[in-house]
């Protein structure tokens, strides 16, 4: 049995470079008298009154060196890999910029996976900014790179949420060149929501809360706009084992039956339900560090849709002298716990299925 993490980010040279040599989020800077560089992606993680762990976070090696990523690969006994670049991804590109910058950097996250046959596969990254055109022509190109197995995108979409019918035309391209959408959140919820204090917490109520309900939100736009309605086998890979979609499915549900005119809509268009779509199109990865949320993704979902992932290199160990990442080995014990007396479903979880959703050869 293969251990499959599909849930591990990378930025190649060329975004280093850009990150580098930008002046406004997302970039790469100092705060003297801290000489390490720190990855700053959010609004407002730069601003001059936050503590320091607030401050974006810091960035080595194991963000772009992909000799670091085989190394823990090793050291956490895991065969393969799909990377992906991490958030900000592209979106934040002009237009005429993003589809050559597109293709450069899905360029080079194929050859990385080309240095490691067989241990790396790709999720490509799309030029959201750039014009439908160039955006469908860069799904047709990643669909025929020999790694390349989804895109990963934001909630964002063309910058009004992915219920917005400006992107069928890559709903369907995708759907079409069957490229699985690996669904992650980059700008989690309003910063007020969380109170005057929220920097005193570092990045606890933004990572913890934000990010998961972002997915949430987002999801919910996609069905109550009839996504999955329109493209029928567009299959959807959701970070963090979907947020809270999961718990709160059966309360989506019951609120559409209770509002006249979505239950009127649904009937006459034939609107699918959530539970149709979350074992039919959605699939949820295991990052949820605990065997309670792992066990309601595997109960919403099913154990064949649920894949392992470690969000390496985010969560790195605060004692630099262990061997493991605590993080990681929380999403091994949690898959240990949710299926004691089921080694079958675990194997699926740790690595069958991403073989089979994925189409991994190695």
């Amino acid at each position: 049995m293969p251990i499959v993490d599909i849930h591990t980010h990378v930025y190649p040279p060329s975004f280093m470079d850009l990150l580098r040599s930008r002046t406004a989020v997302p970039y790469i800077r100092t705060f003297p008298p801290d000489t390490s560089s720190r990855l700053i992606i959010l609004p407002g993680e730069d601003a001059p009154s936050n503590p320091s762990t607030s401050r974006g976070r810091p960035i080595g090696p194991d963000y772009y060196d992909i000799s670091k990523k085989i190394e823990f690969m090793d050291k956490h006994h895991i065969d393969i890999s799909v990377i992906s670049l991490a958030n900000p991804w592209l979106d934040f590109l002009p237009s005429n910029e993003a589809g050559p910058i597109a293709e450069r950097v899905n360029n080079e996250v194929n050859e990385l996976c080309n240095q490691y046959p067989g241990r790396l596969f790709a999720f490509g990254a799309l030029p959201l900014s750039a014009s439908r055109e160039v955006i469908v022509e860069e799904i047709v190109r990643l669909s025929e790179m020999k790694y390349v197995k989804g895109v990963i995108m934001g909630t964002s979409g063309l910058g009004h949420g992915l219920d917005d019918l400006g992107l069928d035309p890559i709903y369907e391209a995708l759907q079409e060149h069957r490229l699985t959408i690996f669904l992650h959140p980059h700008y989690g919820l309003p910063k007020d929501v969380f109170g005057p204090r929220v920097s005193d917490y570092g990045h606890v109520l933004p990572l913890a809360l934000g990010f998961p309900l972002e997915t949430t939100i987002a999801v919910t736009r996609m069905l109550l706009s009839g996504v999955w309605d329109r493209f029928k086998t567009l299959n959807v890979l959701l970070a963090h084992s979907g947020g809270a979609l999961p718990f709160l499915a059966g309360r989506i549900e019951s609120c559409i039956n209770h509002d006249s005119h979505l239950l009127n809509a649904r009937k006459s268009g034939g609107q699918r339900s959530i539970w149709d779509i979350l074992k039919n199109n959605i699939y949820l990865d295991a990052v949820i560090y605990s065997h309670i949320g792992l066990k309601s993704a595997v109960d919403a979902s099913g154990s064949d849709r649920v894949m392992f992932g470690t969000d390496h290199p985010f969560f790195p160990p605060l004692d630099t002298h262990g061997d493991s990442w605590p993080s990681v080995q929380m999403n091994y014990r949690a898959i240990q716990d949710a299926f004691d007396g089921n080694p079958k479903a675990a194997e699926d979880v740790l690595g069958d299925n991403a073989v089979r959703i994925l189409k991994l050869s190695f």
